[in-house]
């Protein structure tokens, strides 16, 4: 009977610990299942459009700006332009009263004038060619007097027939002088005045001028030329065939059109004077938009004076430092959204058109500019605005995508932790392109619809590891 008892009791006990082992085992069998309904954080993986972008801020500027000023002192005549005006290349925007103006510009009207006459006379007028054409007239016939003295040095200047004409005309005229001499002896007591003494005078001096000049006339053709002749008249000859050498060259080019070193000379005066006189106004380097000014006739401005902001609204930039990180995943031709503070619910569109080629060091590392123009701006964006920009330069289509929070590094491979009944399962991947909140899987065991875990815990049934899918 006791032994019965003592039996019994056996069972209650063993029975009494395997219902408490039960009850341990459910609780911690729900306790689990708890856990992993509540405390695992899961996205499907799914497929999608993965956009990898850089993002960076800017100011905006236009495509080409330009301060204008006054290089003068004067009183404003006239005001062409005002604040918001389209203006066009070269239009006038406001002048200075001529009387006001510094004498220099006054007198540039005047030079230019005549620079541009200058200048039609030498690329019109035949004058030029008539005078040069006259010069080589007078030239040749220098050319050939000269010639003829120096021909004259070696020839006789008289033929034996003169020489011996021009002795006895010596002989003869001797004797008339002679004979003329005796007559006037027969005169010579009778007083002046007397008409038969002047005449008997006059008849004397004429024969012994005759004389004079006969003795003259053979004297020269008898005489040879001395050599300071020769020299003197060598070297007229030499300076006459450079003179009209000199005046051929000048027909020949004047015949070839206009010199193109006076050609250039007019125009550098034309341009000269035109330079002096522009500074009597201003006008537009460009077309654009005149974003500052506030002229009034009547103004008093000197040199240094600002007159107008002019900007070509039409292409406005943003000019972006990209660092060295994302600089090789820049190229131009990637397009860009583009917001503004000042303009609230509204994106831009753009597209980069240049990079830098060379960084520049800054306190939080190496920098490039990379400049971005707006395709699709409107009158709400004004240079000098704050602009956040996005570059998208890269876009895969159809990627399996996974959460870049949950992927992890276990053992030099990235791996992603996937919930299977409730328990969580580490699958290798690979990756591709990566955004700032998904990356594209390339490769690996993780199939589309799979539960990802996002916030896997870190002890060591998962291996070593933790982070984001660069971290280790």
């Amino acid at each position: 009977m006791k032994r019965a008892s003592s039996t019994l009791k056996f069972i209650l006990i063993a029975l009494a610990i395997i219902i408490v082992l039960g009850a341990a085992f459910y609780f911690w069998r729900a306790q689990k299942q708890a856990a992993s309904s509540t405390t695992y954080q899961t996205a499907e993986a799914v497929r999608g459009t993965l956009t990898a972008s850089v993002g960076a801020t800017g100011t905006v500027r236009a495509g080409q700006s330009a301060s204008l000023t006054w290089l003068t002192s004067g009183h404003i005549k006239t005001v062409e332009a005002k604040i918001g005006q389209v203006v066009a290349v070269d239009q006038v925007l406001a002048t200075l009263d001529q009387a006001s103006m510094n004498q220099s510009i006054i007198l540039a009207e005047a030079d230019l004038v005549s620079a541009e006459k200058a200048l039609k006379d030498l690329q019109e007028s035949g004058t030029a060619l008539a005078k040069a054409e006259q010069a080589l007239a007078v030239a040749r016939q220098a050319v050939d007097d000269a010639q003829g003295k120096v021909d004259g040095l070696t020839q006789a200047r008289a033929s034996d027939n003169l020489i011996a004409q021009t002795k006895a005309n010596i002989d003869l005229a001797r004797q008339q002088v002679q004979d003329a001499e005796d007559n006037f002896k027969l005169f010579q007591s009778k007083p002046d005045g007397d008409t038969d003494k002047a005449r008997a005078l006059l008849t004397l001096t004429t024969a012994r001028q005759n004389l004079t000049t006969q003795i003259s006339n053979y004297n020269w053709y008898t005489a040879t030329a001395t050599p300071l002749d020769v020299e003197k008249y060598q070297a007229d000859l030499a300076l006459a065939l450079a003179q009209l050498e000199d005046a051929q060259r000048e027909v020949d080019r004047l015949k070839n059109g206009p010199n193109q070193d006076d050609i250039a000379a007019a125009e550098a005066r034309i341009a000269a004077a035109q330079s002096t006189l522009n500074q009597a106004r201003i006008t537009a380097p460009f077309s654009g938009t005149i974003t500052q000014g506030s002229l009034l006739p009547g103004d008093v401005v000197s040199s240094g004076t600002q007159a107008f902001r002019i900007d070509d609204l039409s292409h406005l930039l943003v000019d972006l430092q990209i660092s060295e990180v994302d600089i090789n995943n820049v190229s131009v031709g990637q397009t860009v959204t583009v917001s503004f503070d000042a303009v609230q619910g509204k994106n831009y569109s753009g597209v980069v058109s240049q990079i830098g080629q060379a960084g520049s060091v800054t306190a939080n590392g190496v920098n490039f500019m990379v400049t971005v123009e707006l395709t699709e701006a409107d009158e709400l964006v004004k240079p000098g605005m704050t602009a956040a920009v996005t570059i998208t330069v890269r876009e895969v289509k159809d990627a399996l995508l996974v959460p870049n929070r949950a992927v992890r590094q276990v053992n030099g491979k990235r791996v992603v932790y996937v919930l299977k009944d409730g328990q969580a399962v580490q699958v290798e991947i690979r990756l591709g392109a990566t955004s700032d909140t998904n990356s594209e899987v390339v490769g690996g065991d993780l199939k589309e619809g799979d539960l990802i875990i996002l916030n896997p815990p870190s002890n060591s049934q998962f291996g070593p590891g933790g982070g984001g899918p660069f971290g280790g």
